[in-house]
């Protein structure tokens, strides 16, 4: 299978399966929920990060509802996601230096986004590629599957990313990071993978044992 198709069947999968990434991405709507989901996100379970998103959410839909609320109030709202006291205090920080420096609105080039409190590579990709600007988001999922595949070599995200990016056109980098994440919350899993399920033909296993 060639990879376009790998991730065509990725997506099918996981779309099947029901995995979280696609419950999130029905609770998100801008590119103001997508940074604050992917801040959650870090060092947190998947199922936990919609969870605190959707409690989120329901309250607070642009940078200056998030300043209404106390950190406290916050942090009751996202408890759950690791590290949710030190969240709630980058998400104020946020939406303080979004209203304050960007009229509310989220910048969309990397170079801006890296610049905002909590915000790193990978959230920054996640911001531009579900914002319809090319970009490949690598979490954990991402990273690990493309070197089960063989796809990579590497041990660093930023590594695999330059190689998927290689690897696939410009024009079908949005989908690569929500399948791979799909896929890799259903089927290839880290520990445990379903590969006897799995409908990826010829997926050498690397490093599966």
């Amino acid at each position: 299978m060639d990879p376009i198709e790998v991730i065509e069947v990725m997506e099918r999968e996981a779309i099947k399966r029901k995995a979280p990434v696609y419950h999130l991405k029905a609770e998100i709507k801008t590119p103001f929920q997508h940074l604050v989901a992917a801040l959650l996100s870090s060092r947190t379970r998947d199922e936990a990060t919609v969870r605190a998103a959707q409690n989120l959410f329901a309250k607070v839909k642009k940078p200056e509802d998030l300043l209404k609320l106390s950190e406290e109030e916050i942090a009751e709202l996202i408890k759950g996601v690791g590290f949710y006291r030190v969240k709630a205090k980058r998400l104020k920080e946020l939406a303080k230096k979004l209203v304050e420096d960007y009229s509310s609105e989220v910048p969309l080039s990397f170079e801006e986004l890296v610049k905002l409190p909590g915000i790193g590579r990978k959230s920054a990709n996640v911001v531009l590629a579900y914002s319809d600007i090319p970009a490949i988001p690598v979490d954990t999922h991402v990273h690990r599957i493309a070197n089960r595949l063989g796809w990579a070599r590497t041990t660093k995200p930023e590594e695999t990313e330059e190689v998927l990016k290689r690897l696939f056109p410009l024009e079908f980098w949005e989908k690569v990071n929500r399948a791979m994440v799909g896929f890799g919350q259903t089927v290839c899993k880290p520990q445990k993978p379903l590969c006897d399920e799995c409908p990826i033909k010829g997926c050498p296993r690397v490093g599966v044992k």
